[in-house]
């Protein structure tokens, strides 16, 4: 394992930026889909309707004054999938606000369709990369970044695509408050101790957990169809914890 993520860490900064953790793939658009992209929900997405899909984030630097209470806590989840989950916890919790970023149009219209629902006012909807987007924004930005069932990226060529990797945890860091935290779950084991070793290796991060531990699995993250598909699947499901020290 060790010296597996050294090899990506063998690649410059340049490179890494060159390289997609996500691969946008054609997803079934659903009905709820179709309407969370109508007019009716377009208070929830940061870019007008008509760019969503060209994940042009070129006028975004600051996630806070998208709320009218900037102050409140402030969490970026990244990848949200179909949007239950980060509905679920924008929910419980209005006096934090949420970004979530994605790449696929069902998931962006599917989320906003749910959001109004619940009738949320502390969710905002993002098309487009992640890490241009946290390079754009301030320092000390971020109270939270979560990062549920990414992309495992499972091919030995393809490691380097993986999300958590010093390079890209960097960027993390950067916009984290200090003690803001990081946390992320999968149900691959490879990647499960991966982030381990990338994250234990960073003077940045501190394990919540302690060094080499997962996290138990926190009541706060909602079941999501991914950790489901794992479980009945047969494997294991790893959280990992990380607050910003410095």
């Amino acid at each position: 394992m060790k010296d597996e993520v050294a090899d990506v860490a063998t690649h410059t900064p340049e490179h890494l930026r060159k390289i997609n953790t996500f691969m946008k793939r054609k997803t079934h658009m659903g009905k709820k889909a179709e309407v969370g992209l109508t007019d009716d929900y377009a208070r929830y997405f940061v870019q007008d309707l008509s760019e969503i899909g060209d994940m042009n984030i070129d006028k975004i630097d600051n996630l806070r004054n998208l709320f009218d209470n900037p102050n409140n806590p402030l969490t970026l989840e990244i990848g949200f999938g179909m949007g239950t989950s980060l509905v679920e916890m924008a929910t419980a919790e209005p006096n934090r606000n949420f970004v979530g970023i994605e790449v696929h149009e069902a998931g962006l219209g599917n989320c906003a369709f749910l959001a109004g629902e619940q009738g949320l006012t502390n969710l905002k909807l993002i098309s487009g990369d992640a890490i241009e987007l946290m390079n754009q924004l301030p320092a000390q930005h971020i109270d939270t970044v979560q990062l549920y069932f990414p992309d495992p990226w499972q091919k030995k060529r393809h490691y380097k695509r993986r999300f958590v990797s010093g390079e890209r945890m960097a960027v993390v860091e950067r916009v984290l408050t200090t003690g803001g935290l990081f946390h992320s779950a999968t149900d691959w084991e490879h990647y499960a101790f991966w982030m381990l070793e990338v994250m234990d290796s960073l003077a940045g991060f501190d394990n919540v957990a302690g060094k080499g531990q997962f996290l138990p699995r926190p009541d706060f993250r909602p079941m999501t169809k991914f950790e489901k598909r794992g479980i009945d699947e047969g494997r294991a499901i790893y959280d990992v914890l990380y607050k910003k020290i410095s």
